[in-house]
């Protein structure tokens, strides 16, 4: 029976969610499989891998052979370096004890690069943000600054206004002014009466 190690699609349109499974390769893609060696989901930044090595280093030394994409994603995540370890172990090139030492060192290199990637995106992303922020508070004090000046009585050129604002201030409340004009109003129907 040959097997392959394969992606099995889940999730919904547009939002693909991926099982990495040890199948028959007669088996329908997402069909029945031999066992469920992980997850990739390619939704996210950087992209989740969860992958279960030894269970996948395990299927690769039977003899079953990944499909590109998952090739890739077993690369990634180390898996193809642990079958080349221990390739190096049976043919006598290397101790366990120097393959397991060479394992771990490239997993924690790994690990740091992917912690890089994402400082680098939330950067980003924060950066973005204050950009957009200051971009809106400009605007809202160019808003202001324009509805301050049409607050303001119109002047003629060589003029200036802050003679007339003094004026309005002296005058008293406007409000008053308001008040006397329907008084007016009143009288002038009681005498049309």
């Amino acid at each position: 029976m040959p097997v392959k190690i394969r992606l099995q699609r889940h999730g919904k349109k547009g939002k693909p969610f991926y099982w990495i499974v040890a199948a028959d390769s007669r088996a329908k893609r997402d069909g029945k499989f031999l066992e469920k060696l992980g997850i990739y989901n390619p939704n996210t930044n950087p992209a989740t891998i969860e992958l279960n090595v030894d269970k996948s280093v395990t299927w690769l030394q039977n003899g079953a052979q990944p499909t590109d994409t998952a090739r890739n994603i077993l690369s990634y995540r180390g898996v193809m370096l642990k079958h080349h370890l221990l390739g190096g172990v049976r043919k006598g090139a290397l101790t366990e004890e120097q393959a397991e030492e060479k394992f771990k060192a490239w997993v924690e290199e790994k690990d740091a690069a992917i912690a890089a990637k994402v400082g680098g995106l939330d950067k980003a992303k924060a950066d973005a943000k204050a950009k957009a922020l200051a971009a809106e508070k400009e605007v809202n004090e160019k808003r202001a600054s324009e509805a301050a000046a049409a607050a303001l009585p119109e002047t003629p050129e060589g003029e200036d206004a802050t003679e007339e604002v003094e004026a309005v201030e002296a005058a008293g409340e406007p409000e008053a002014a308001v008040e006397t004009a329907p008084e007016v109003k009143e009288e002038a129907t009681s005498e049309e009466e």
